[in-house]
């Protein structure tokens, strides 16, 4: 019998990902002017409040409060009527040194041997069920919000946008768990008081939504994902009424909250610990990277339809307390999920530094993965200027979403014999 399996996924503009977006833009600054830099730093977002906290080990001095009113303007909220805007909110810093207790279980004089940042298990997921080996549920349900926000920047079609959103998306499938159709589609979009009553402005909310959001993401996938957008979808668009109130002003927003929608949408598995504002010596953030990077050659060198892999550390410790493969029973090789794991080990370094020089993790490429999914994006090579009040600018050439690179195919077509 067919079942449903539904995902989420959250705007740019939400309050957790304002946050998540702020404490990256921190790392990355910190990264520009002192690759070396230890941070781990949490936001929270309220009304007309912004609020920084962490720790920091970096050469580097910054003007937090500037770069923070930058990605607030960047996002969208530049008008006082949200009650939250980038020029007039408050910024308060609560910034301060990383403890020594922390550093020492890191740093290391041989670097190669360097320790994980911390304790913990990651995980890496990849399915054959899109062509960025992505959920299917997952990738519809950011698409909708990226194209949401073109609409809302582009302010011809859909003018009355505003920044916060959420999309979520259910996907009817076979027994075998194959696609077959699209079962519903939520959005819930902030918007302008526009209309005379509420019922008039959520009538038309609805109309654009479905006949101008919908046609824009349909025509943005593969014929095969257009065949499962059928006439019998179920849409609740702004279920609950208007939604005028919205942004940091309608609800607090925190660092770290919305770690489903930043991997996997709920499938395969998560190990609890968030990726925005922390460096990359933090495996919680490096190690999911190096196991997506894993999980996603192996499906794309045909070893598994459906591949999970999970690494586990110790603090201070370089090399994983372990390391687990899940296929699902769709293995195209004639080994066990153990025997995989085993020769992927031989594949893939997973110590702490070498994650860190094959993905280029010490690069300031972190405030594009805060919003629409750390997954499943698209490398990109450009060159980025973080300017300073207390030095020259540093311009930086970049590679974005290195884990998302196919660069490993041949060697595992060749480790297993394919």
């Amino acid at each position: 019998m067919s079942y449903f399996f539904t995902s989420e996924s959250v705007s740019e503009g939400h309050p957790d990902k304002v946050a998540d977006q702020i404490s990256d833009a921190l790392i990355d600054h910190f990264l520009a002017f002192d690759k070396n830099s230890k941070v781990a730093c949490e936001t929270l977002v309220t009304t007309g409040q912004v609020v920084l906290a962490g720790e920091v080990k970096s050469q580097a001095y910054l003007d937090v409060q500037h770069i923070a009113r930058n990605v607030i303007n960047k996002i969208g909220y530049t008008k006082g009527e949200y009650q939250f805007d980038g020029n007039s909110c408050g910024v308060i810093s609560a910034i301060h040194e990383q403890s020594d207790d922390i550093n020492r279980g890191v740093d290391r004089e041989d670097r190669e041997n360097q320790g994980a940042g911390d304790q913990g298990m990651m995980f890496g997921y990849a399915t054959n069920e899109t062509e960025n080996y992505m959920p299917l549920a997952l990738e519809i349900s950011h698409r909708l919000l990226r194209v949401l926000a073109d609409l809302r920047r582009e302010e011809t079609e859909i003018p009355y946008l505003r920044p916060d959103a959420k999309s979520q998306v259910t996907v009817q499938y076979s027994d075998d768990n194959k696609p077959e159709r699209i079962e519903a589609i939520v959005v819930s979009t902030q918007h302008d008081e526009f209309a005379d009553s509420d019922e008039e402005m959520l009538a038309k909310i609805e109309q654009d939504i479905k006949t101008i959001l919908i046609p824009r993401v349909l025509a943005s996938f593969p014929e095969d994902i257009q065949a499962l957008f059928g006439d019998d979808i179920k849409y609740h668009i702004n279920p609950t009424g208007k939604f005028v109130i919205g942004g940091p002003h309608g609800d607090t927003g925190l660092t770290g909250r919305k770690i489903i929608v930043d991997t996997y949408g709920g499938k395969g598995a998560h190990g609890g610990g968030a990726f925005s504002g922390k460096d990359p010596s933090k495996v919680d953030r490096s190690a999911a990277y190096a196991t997506r990077h894993i999980a996603k050659n192996m499906v794309a060198a045909g070893i598994a339809e459906e591949v999970l892999v999970q690494v586990s550390y110790a603090i201070g410790v370089a090399r994983p307390t372990g390391v687990y493969l899940n296929t699902y029973g769709t293995a195209k090789v004639d080994l066990s999920d153990g025997e995989i794991a085993r020769k992927i080990e031989g594949i893939f370094d997973l110590r702490p530094f070498a994650i860190e020089e094959r993905l280029k993790l010490r690069n300031p490429i972190y405030q594009e993965t805060a919003a629409y999914g750390h997954m499943g994006r698209t490398p990109e090579v450009k060159k980025v200027v973080f300017p300073s009040p207390y030095t020259d600018d540093v311009e930086v050439e970049v590679e974005t979403f290195t884990w998302e690179k196919l660069d490993y195919v041949d060697k595992i077509k060749a480790e297993f014999g394919l």
